[in-house]
């Protein structure tokens, strides 16, 4: 159905796509600000009073992973050691939340004039423009923030993959010591956080078309190219024209000069007169 609104009007293909954003955008937002996550490894000691078989690892949103500690077992005399991850990848988490905040925010006021205001969002000439650019701008900083977070993402899952948690551990350095993974983190909203990323800036990228179609510009160019249409069709009928009189003006002309015999013919030649003495 919105397809077809699309396809027959242009103001509800516009309030579409708008909606249409500012839902993407929700789920952009709440799938990766929303994340917590957490693994379990555990250390099995050759005193078995110190084995800890059931470590809990906590972590979520913005994933300041260097900020996330735990405690280990040193498997010696009982003593416990504090393990900190590794890497720091809130600057691309938080750019990405934040691109998708603004970006539902803007649609919706966008939403709200294309609803409301549309009249006088046509009449004003510099609205539509400054619309096209902040489309613009914002397609591309969703491709960035997107491909940042996907980067970002890939480097959170390996820095918290339980083999590699397990080196950090000084316990499990030991060969006398066993040490293994409970199980790992749950990646599926995380990824889809990255899917509805690049959905987003496919949308907005789409979404320059309806608004560059409201500028000046576009406007400008069908004029001018209408005006051309028009004075190519005026000059070819111009030229039809002069063409049907010259035939005309030609074809009289030729059969003046076959009809009517000449001045020279009718004579038959010089008339000569006899002498008188």
């Amino acid at each position: 159905l919105p397809l077809l609104m699309c396809l027959k009007k242009t103001d509800s293909c516009d309030v579409f796509f708008f909606v249409s954003l500012q839902l993407f955008s929700i789920f952009a937002f709440a799938t990766c600000g929303g994340y917590t996550g957490q693994l379990r490894v555990s250390v099995d000691c050759m005193e078995k009073a110190s084995s800890n078989l059931s470590i809990g690892i906590d972590f979520g949103y913005p994933f300041r992973l260097h900020q996330v500690s735990f405690e280990a077992p040193m498997c010696e005399a009982m003593r416990r050691e504090r393990v900190f991850l590794t890497g720091d990848y809130s600057s691309s988490a938080e750019f990405f939340v934040t691109i998708a905040v603004f970006a539902f925010l803007y649609s919706l006021m966008a939403a709200i004039i294309y609803i409301f205001f549309l009249n006088k969002y046509r009449e004003n000439s510099r609205a539509p423009l400054i619309d096209f650019v902040v489309t613009v701008v914002f397609s591309f900083l969703w491709l960035v923030s997107s491909s940042a977070w996907a980067k970002a993402l890939s480097d959170v899952k390996v820095a918290t993959d339980p083999d590699e948690v397990q080196l950090l551990i000084s316990a499990c350095k030991d060969q006398t010591n066993t040490c293994g993974s409970l199980h790992g983190p749950r990646w599926s909203g995380l990824n889809t956080s990255v899917v509805f990323g690049f959905l987003n800036f496919v949308l907005w990228a789409g979404n320059i078309w309806f608004v560059f179609k409201e500028t000046g510009w576009h406007k400008g160019a069908s004029r001018f190219a209408a005006g051309a249409s028009e004075k190519q069709g005026g000059t070819f009928s111009q030229q039809s024209y002069n063409q049907g009189s010259f035939d005309q003006s030609g074809s009289y002309n030729t059969q003046g000069n076959m009809g009517q015999p000449s001045e020279y013919s009718q004579v038959g030649g010089p008339t000569s007169y006899p002498s008188q003495m």
